[in-house]
């Protein structure tokens, strides 16, 4: 089975706020993407290729609704809270937060949970308190995959070693597996790798061998768990990530670094394209 993920990010914001939203009107921008991307999806083996698309909330319902009959457009939202409404218990009191609850009420058979900008975020948090142990940020991500897996979603748990990680990237990689995993119905499972030293414009993109070498870590580590290339499937390196045996698919991201960054339905069918060897 190949894994074709898409992560929205805030894609949706306008340009004339500083976004990069050029597609379509804020109300119709989920609707938009689904419809332009699931006819195209459909000519593909759903049992050996899946595809969910992760939209801000905003958005998910919007999406769920463009979805024909028999579309192979999943979607998902953007991570959860880790604590759930319950039947005689909190009935949703979680201002701010988004429970795993309504998210599968919107039409999310998934979610992406541990991305580094969620990472960052909640290491930021934490730091204010004066909590610099990283494995602190590790087991807020368990519970937030034992919440999902709980309202049957399935669950693209990304890791990652920073720069200055990459000289201990086992132990870094270690713990976030062995503490996000702790207790986790594997099965319902897929890792996304992010080598953070090397995303972004003017940086050294992680090579083949490397990409080997985390990919062969995290599956020994893991007992077999699915492990998609997190740190952004592109054209020019969709053939590459396919050659490697140990990688199961890509998430894509920014699709282009240069001239009009965002999202565009025909590129994203274009690495697709590419990455299935077409």
């Amino acid at each position: 089975m190949k894994y074709i993920f898409l992560n929205l990010k805030r894609f949706d914001v306008p340009t004339e706020f500083g976004g990069v939203n050029r597609i379509a009107p804020v109300g119709d921008w989920g609707r938009y993407i689904v419809e332009n991307t699931q006819e195209q999806l459909k000519k593909y083996d759903p049992a050996k290729v899946e595809f969910v698309q992760y939209f801000p909330e905003a958005h998910i319902l919007g999406a769920a609704a463009a979805r024909c009959e028999n579309s192979p457009v999943k979607i998902g939202c953007q991570s959860i809270y880790r604590d759930d409404t319950a039947v005689g218990g909190n009935f949703g009191a979680f201002t701010t937060n988004r429970p795993a609850s309504i998210a599968k009420a919107m039409g999310c058979g998934g979610v992406i949970i541990g991305h580094c900008e969620e990472r960052n975020d909640k290491n930021g948090v934490l730091a204010e308190a004066g909590v610099t142990d990283t494995a602190a940020t590790n087991r807020l991500l368990n519970k937030e995959i034992k919440a999902a897996i709980a309202r049957g979603m399935k669950v693209l748990y990304c890791i990652g070693e920073k720069s200055e990680e990459q000289d201990r990237w086992q132990e870094v990689l270690g713990e976030q597996l062995d503490i996000g995993l702790d207790g986790v119905d594997k099965s319902q499972v897929v890792i996304a790798y992010e080598p953070i030293w090397s995303i972004g414009p003017g940086k050294t993109p992680a090579d083949k061998p490397y990409i080997e070498k985390i990919a062969r870590f995290v599956k020994e580590r893991t007992g077999g768990i699915p492990v998609v290339y997190g740190g952004g499937l592109k054209k020019d390196n969709a053939e590459m990530l396919a050659s490697i045996e140990e990688i199961d698919g890509g998430l894509i991201a920014l699709t282009r670094f240069s001239g009009e960054i965002g999202f565009y339905p025909d590129e994203y069918i274009e690495i697709i394209r590419t990455y299935l060897g077409e």
